[in-house]
């Protein structure tokens, strides 16, 4: 269905509201009286107690192993990575729905899992694909914007900006303007923007994509296929290896706790009643930074780099001395080392383990492989670096080169697709549980010197 009016979206959208709801809204509604009893109750019994102590050095460096934010969705554990809803990666690879023939996990059934803590039946499963089906649809109106856009602006500002535009279209917004929604209803609008924006995020980065670095020569879509299935081929990608790859890539990136840049900005933002559009906007702006979403491009660049200045057939050795000259250059290795994790990243893992059964006789996944082994040890002997081992960035853009994209600047958007699933799961259960506006206190230097300070006044 191509929806070429405003109105005729409105009256779809409405119609799809009143009427039909999907298996998933019917769940929530479920859910929602039971979770916000839980939480009512862990908030009797446990309020009172402390979570953690702060330091000065954690206030001034950026927060880190400080624990001051309720995220219910996901859990990054130190020795054993991230985990949705207490499943890991390989839990998450083993049962959550595949495509035909296929071993990657699809998005569609993670978002489930993500909103309702459970796996879905294949009936469950297939009634939020349908759903984002009907609700992908751009207007011509959305489709001309995009393809109003300056070439020269980067990818991520597109989309950042495309996403502002489709915030005409929410339904919050629309209620709580006319005076219509009280605060147990929420959750619900919430959930409606979300779908709509999870339904179109991937035709939005697709028409991006060719719009910027293809000619704006676009690919329709073909609803026959699943959710990353049908992203990868509107990018122009159709063999079905790259098809699994996106399956994978979008998934294991779907959400990462809490604390991370574009989660907390998400949550942060949507905590002032800034409905989805608004918050994810802000969300991709954060993961934009070069120090969050740019780092699979940073590997990418590194490890071309060392390929022409070292040759093909790289010695483990000539490795070694290569890693010791970029450190002595006060660089870090991209991709080792994580800000939580203190072991490999189980999401390089997955991806390791896709390209052995998928890649073979690539000279820089080889190198990638190569690297994984040579590069800890390296690590290990420098005393200030406390996790030496690959993240999920080690690998992450050297599959989407493998593939053919070679667009850098792109690879940031790919992963804010990804990032969207949990994010905007986040966003409805935190409407849901009725969290509030999120205000933490700061300090400056003059506070902390008259509290610790020698001349500080003792009580």
């Amino acid at each position: 269905m191509q929806v070429n009016s405003r109105s005729a979206v409105q009256m779809f959208y409405r119609s799809v509201y009143n009427n039909t709801h999907g298996l998933l809204k019917k769940r929530m509604r479920e859910l929602v009286p039971v979770k916000q009893a839980l939480l009512r109750d862990v908030r009797k019994r446990y309020g009172a107690k402390e979570v953690c102590k702060v330091t000065v050095d954690q206030a001034i460096g950026g927060m880190r192993n400080v624990f001051g934010l309720f995220y219910d969705a996901s859990l990054l554990d130190a020795k054993t990575g991230i985990t949705m809803r207490d499943y890991n990666i390989p839990e998450l690879q083993e049962y959550l729905q595949k495509a035909e023939n296929g071993h990657e996990p699809l998005p569609e059934a993670l978002f489930w899992l993500l909103c309702t803590g459970d796996f879905p039946s294949e009936q469950e499963f297939a009634d939020v694909q349908q759903e984002w089906k009907q609700r992908g649809q751009l207007d011509s109106e959305t489709q001309k914007f995009i393809l109003s856009l300056p070439k020269a602006a980067h990818p991520m500002t597109m989309l950042s900006q495309t996403l502002l535009f489709l915030q005409k279209d929410s339904q919050f917004q629309q209620v709580y303007d006319q005076g219509k929604v009280s605060k147990p209803q929420y959750w619900e609008y919430f959930y409606e923007d979300a779908m709509d924006l999870l339904a179109k995020i991937p035709r939005v980065a697709a028409l991006i994509y060719r719009h910027k670095y293809k000619n704006g020569e676009i690919i329709s879509a073909d609803d026959n296929l699943d959710w990353a299935g049908n992203y990868a081929h509107m990018l122009g990608y159709n063999k079905f290896e790259v098809r699994e790859c996106l399956r994978g890539y979008l998934s294991i990136h779907a959400d990462h706790e809490g604390g991370n840049v574009s989660a907390h900005t998400t949550h942060l933002v949507g905590s002032a009643l800034a409905d989805p559009y608004l918050s994810y906007s802000a969300g991709v702006n954060g993961l934009a930074g070069p120090l969050h979403g740019l780092a699979n491009q940073e590997v990418l660049k590194w490890l071309l780099e060392m390929r022409e200045e070292l040759g093909e057939n790289i010695s483990n050795e000539k490795i070694q001395d290569y890693v010791l000259t970029t450190i002595r250059e006060g660089k870090v290795i991209p991709g080792y080392g994580h800000a939580v994790l203190r072991y490999t990243d189980p999401r390089f893992i997955h991806q390791k383990d896709f390209a052995a059964r998928h890649i073979k006789d690539d000279p820089l996944v080889d190198l990638v492989r190569q690297c994984y082994h040579v590069i800890p040890p390296v690590l290990k002997t420098i005393g200030k670096i406390q996790n030496p081992w690959p993240n999920v960035d080690a690998h992450s853009g050297v599959l989407l080169y493998h593939y053919g994209m070679r667009e850098f600047q792109y690879y940031t958007v790919v992963f804010a697709v990804s990032r969207a699933l949990g994010c905007m799961a986040n966003l409805i259960w935190s409407r849901a549980f009725g969290l509030p506006i999120e205000r933490p206190g700061s300090i400056t230097m003059r506070w902390i010197e008259e509290k610790f300070g020698e001349n500080q006044n003792i009580k």
